[in-house]
């Protein structure tokens, strides 16, 4: 934004000033969202109109301000520099680079706002974008171009899943864009550290406002992500935004609000916080091919206090979202990660976008799933259960062992697959819990160095054939054999 010529077209006096807002009187021709200049290179953006006077956030440099500066209008609304040279870069919300490299010099702006593209010039979202985590791409699949929420208490693993997925687009030709919303430099230092280990900067965005910047930073950063990620849509690119968090981006808003003493409303939110998400996420979509064919997927994520989904912000969200992937608490520190809640988690569209193979070998897995939890509760309170009520808590207890994934390991959607099917067909029944995740990993590696066909079948047709299906099953029975041999 600092490097876009401005012109001057009215001129006001500062009346007031405080927290990071100002209060400017003479500037009647003033417009919502414009960029307004101060002496000393100070930049503002107009966010309150009212009859004698005009109220200002002021982007930087707010302590160089006093009453009395003038103030000048320049008739342009806030703009970003987009462009393929921020691909590996980390920048703040007023483009400005916060790595160690050289400055980015822009050659296109974009507004920030924009009005999201309409039904006609949008495609149904059928290309799958594949996470990587086994549970998500088996029972909640996304799709490129969707808006898939991820929600749960702090500290349940909704970073690190979508770092996993950000991972995970290495080769696929998908643009990440990660927003850093008042989360602490040294976890944003460590994120970044992460993408260079495996190789996925190249391919990545950084927009960061952190905790400790200024509360017109946090309120802009979203809105500057999603521009840059909709310059590449533009081109006809597929893009993932993650807005880590809407929460800190809807308390930084109400923060706003109030220093403008807009009137508060439920939980001293103002009336429009509503409005402030949804048309940040309504910009995503795909694209059909008479505009480019291009899609930018969001995840966005919200922190919830004590599980309660049911609070303000998190069911505004929830119902501006095509889903939602809940992490429960309890499931975190019982060691089950990620800590998928099947029962409060689902996808709206991303069914239709599902690989084929994976749909098939995934049916009954969020069933056999929630039977298990449910089941599992009931027989805490009855030792005397019927075969098939004890078939299903065994099953299920493997299910959930054959779910578990390491952070930062995301999986190949075919090693999925044969991984989802080892746990649905049954041919984990008779290996003993605790042996599970041993014998998975190492049928995995067995299939991968002598029946590789299998996996590479899987991944270029894209569909599970039946003869895959008994191969697949001969191969963990002879395999199960060996494992026994072995052991005696």
């Amino acid at each position: 934004m600092s490097n876009t010529d401005y012109k001057i077209r009215d001129e006001g006096t500062v009346i007031s000033l405080a927290d990071g807002v100002c209060w400017v009187s003479g500037i009647d021709t003033a417009k919502n969202a414009e960029v307004v200049k101060f002496d000393n290179d100070v930049s503002g953006m107009v966010l309150n109109l009212e009859e004698k006077k005009v109220g200002v956030l002021v982007l930087d440099f707010f302590e160089k301000l006093k009453r009395g500066d003038k103030c000048y209008t320049t008739g342009e609304v806030m703009k970003t520099g987009v462009g393929e040279d921020l691909l590996g870069r980390v920048i703040d919300p007023l483009g400005q680079v916060l790595d160690s490299g050289k400055p980015i010099d822009y050659k296109k702006f974009l507004p920030i706002e924009k009005i999201a593209p309409g039904i006609v010039a949008r495609k149904s979202v059928d290309t799958p974008l594949q996470t990587g985590i086994k549970a998500v791409d088996a029972m909640i699949p996304i799709g490129r171009g969707q808006r898939e929420l991820i929600i749960g208490d702090r500290s349940t693993g909704k970073t690190a899943l979508t770092i996993d997925t950000i991972i995970n687009q290495k080769d696929t030709g998908v643009i990440s864009i990660y927003v850093a919303i008042g989360q602490k430099r040294s976890k944003i230092a460590q994120i970044i550290q992460k993408l260079k280990d495996f190789d996925v900067m190249k391919n990545t965005i950084l927009v960061v406002a952190s905790a400790s910047d200024s509360v017109a930073m946090r309120y802009l950063a979203p809105y500057v992500g999603c521009t840059v990620g909709e310059y590449f849509m533009d081109k006809g690119k597929d893009v993932l935004v993650v807005y880590d968090d809407l929460s800190k981006h809807a308390w930084a808003y109400r923060e706003v609000s109030l220093l403008l003493k807009r009137p508060s409303g439920r939980e001293a939110y103002p009336g429009d916080v509503f409005y402030l998400h949804s048309r940040l996420l309504e910009r995503a979509c795909r694209l059909n091919e008479k505009n480019g064919g291009g899609s930018l997927t969001a995840l966005p994520i919200i922190e919830t206090q004590s599980g309660d989904v049911s609070a303000y912000i998190p069911t505004n969200v929830i119902s501006i979202t095509d889903g939602q992937i809940y992490l429960e608490s309890d499931l975190f520190f019982a060691g089950v990660r990620p800590a998928l809640n099947v029962g409060l988690s689902v996808s709206r569209v991303g069914g239709s976008a599902q690989n084929k193979a994976m749909k098939k070998v995934a049916g009954k897995l969020r069933l056999d799933l929630s039977q298990y939890w449910e089941l599992a509760t009931f027989a805490q309170f009855s030792s005397d259960l019927d075969v098939s009520t004890k078939e299903k808590i065994e099953r299920g207890k493997r299910i959930i062992e054959v779910l578990k994934q390491p952070q930062y390991e995301p999986m190949p959607v075919e090693e999925e697959v044969v991984n989802v099917y080892l746990a649905t067909s049954g041919g984990l029944d008779d290996v003993p819990v605790e042996e599970v995740k041993t014998v998975e990993t190492q049928f995995i590696k067995f299939i991968r160095e002598k029946h590789s066909k299998i996996l590479k079948d899987i991944k270029e047709k894209k569909v599970f054939e039946e003869s895959a299906e008994k191969e697949l099953m001969d191969l963990l029975t002879e395999f199960k054999k060996d494992i026994v041999i072995e052991k005696n």
